[in-house]
């Protein structure tokens, strides 16, 4: 166990109350202390949810742990059927209550309560919170699909049918996903049959069978659900995951072919403008750009993709904390030519970025604070996010909507981070410079240009202190290579002993590193 100030999953029932949220009609029965509480907010605040979770905690506290803690499950999950009567119930123990080993599945059992009752065996030391959301909807799907496992599926009369799996409550855009991929869906004339978890009841889960076969929109939550689908039910699923315009095509060759119907009905780019301006004299700028790419599989293995084949840029790093998956991320970083990273160090992601000197990040809601740290401008592609990632406007990550809102997302840091640069060069000049009035306002004199201040740097030795004039230079390197050119002067000076940078080292260790 390690101590940490960030943390990109939580425990599994984090992931369990993110599936049972999604649904309708089902309640959770969390056998946890008064502190485990906290896991509302993420969905009241953050989600900005406008209900609370279904959930109920049997909040014990210290003094119980002498006394009966098991009758005070047995309790809870009574008074949470007398309450709010679902459709169907899981139970469970959050970390802390795994401690004490009471057995929540046994507990509801004895009560032989009239609805389902499913038991969730999260094992929270060992698992993290997707893991945790896949294990609860596997579970789910299992105790409720009323169809007889192993029959052979007949193709009823009218048009295909599907299920799409794996949407969430607190699912990074999986609300706009889920409208965006039903579009398409519509177009190439495939019927929904249930959507699960979100919005799904308990008696829509047991319809599950009932479909021709499944698309799967998030491997990390519906991966297991949808491999024991097909072996039990002979359901086959979809593989591409419809991010980008690429991908989105790809998605809708598989699905036709699934369905047997024709793929040219919604192919091409769908009116995403991304392919437009991949071929406009302008995206000669993102032409070559270094991105570093982190995030759950899903949705950085897609990103990858996006900006190397669809935007020309070059991915110089990609890496993911969902250990699950680290076969497909390290397949994927091959495909790209770079060094994988899997882990959920955050300490040791930002090592890995920065060694990789990255013109672009795009990962987490952490590694939003990473690239502001390091200069470098940053995209949110993945969860865990905060709450300005779950906007009131539509916008989807899937489908060739979705491609506009990735064009929009991974160029604009860049290109205010070329306006950036201009100010910053144009720094000194009478009419751009900091304090100057609107030149279009005309009239008075110009207030006196600041004096430079030399900025120290916490990189450098103590014995070499940059000059006015070296710091004043420095700042006309553009800001996504400024770091890299600081640290290169600064090597620079320590290997040749110098107590002080000044204008001709700085262009000493610019023609040292240049050759």
């Amino acid at each position: 166990m390690q101590l940490t100030v960030w943390t990109y999953e939580g425990p599994p029932h984090i992931g369990a109350m993110r599936v049972a949220s999604a649904m309708e009609g089902m309640h959770y029965v969390l056998h946890a202390p008064q502190g485990d509480t906290y896991a509302d907010l993420l969905f009241t605040m953050i989600e900005r949810r406008d209900t609370r979770p279904p959930v109920t905690y049997t909040t014990f506290q210290a003094r119980d742990l002498g006394g009966d803690t098991a009758e005070l499950f047995k309790n809870a999950a009574r008074d949470a059927y007398e309450r709010f009567r679902p459709e169907a119930m899981i139970v469970g123990s959050s970390c802390t209550a795994e401690l004490i080993q009471d057995d929540p599945g046994g507990l509801a059992r004895a009560l032989n309560l009239p609805i389902p009752v499913i038991p969730l065996e999260l094992p929270a030391y060992q698992r993290k919170e997707n893991w945790g959301a896949a294990e609860t909807f596997y579970r789910i799907a299992r105790g409720l699909c009323d169809a007889q496992p192993g029959a052979a599926r007949e193709r009823r009369p009218g048009p295909p049918t599907c299920n799409i799996l794996g949407p969430t409550s607190l699912g990074f855009r999986h609300r706009d996903d889920l409208i965006e991929v039903r579009r398409l869906l519509d177009q190439l004339g495939v019927v929904v049959n249930v959507v699960a978890p979100l919005g799904a009841r308990p008696s829509d889960i047991a319809r599950l069978p009932e479909a021709d076969f499944n698309v799967v929109l998030y491997p990390e939550v519906a991966g297991v659900a949808a491999a024991w689908l097909k072996r039990t039910f002979k359901q086959p699923h979809t593989t591409v995951t419809p991010i980008g315009v690429g991908a989105t095509n790809a998605f809708i060759r598989e699905v036709s072919a699934l369905a047997g119907l024709d793929a040219s009905v919604a192919g091409a780019a769908g009116g995403s403008r991304l392919p437009w301006y991949s071929r406009s004299v302008d995206s000669t700028y993102l032409t070559g750009k270094r991105v570093y790419v982190f995030g759950d599989a899903t949705h950085a293995i897609a990103a990858a993709d996006v900006v190397s084949k669809e935007l020309g840029m070059k991915v110089v790093g990609l890496g993911t904390y969902s250990r699950e998956f680290a076969r497909e991320v390290r397949e994927a970083a091959a495909r790209h030519g770079v060094e994988p990273f899997i882990g959920d160090d955050y300490l040791d992601v930002e090592q890995a970025i920065a060694a990789s000197a990255p013109e672009l990040v795009l990962g987490t809601q952490m590694e939003r604070h990473i690239a502001k740290r390091l200069r470098v401008p940053c995209a949110v592609i993945s969860a865990p996010v905060h709450v300005q990632d779950f906007p009131a406007r539509y916008s989807p990550q899937m489908g060739f909507e979705g491609a506009n809102v990735l064009f929009d997302t991974f160029v604009h840091p860049l290109m205010m981070g070329l306006e950036e640069h201009l100010i910053g060069m144009f720094r000194d000049d009478f009419e751009f410079r900091d304090g100057a009035a609107p030149s279009h306002l005309g009239g008075g004199a110009p207030a006196s240009a600041p004096e430079p201040v030399a900025v120290e740097t916490p990189a450098a030795p103590a014995h070499a202190a940059w000059s006015l004039d070296a710091e004043k230079e420095l700042r006309k390197i553009p800001f996504f290579v400024r770091a890299k050119a600081r640290r290169n002067t600064e090597t620079f000076a320590r290997e040749r002993g110098l107590v002080r940078i000044d204008l001709e080292t700085l262009y000493d260790a610019k023609a040292h590193f240049g050759r």
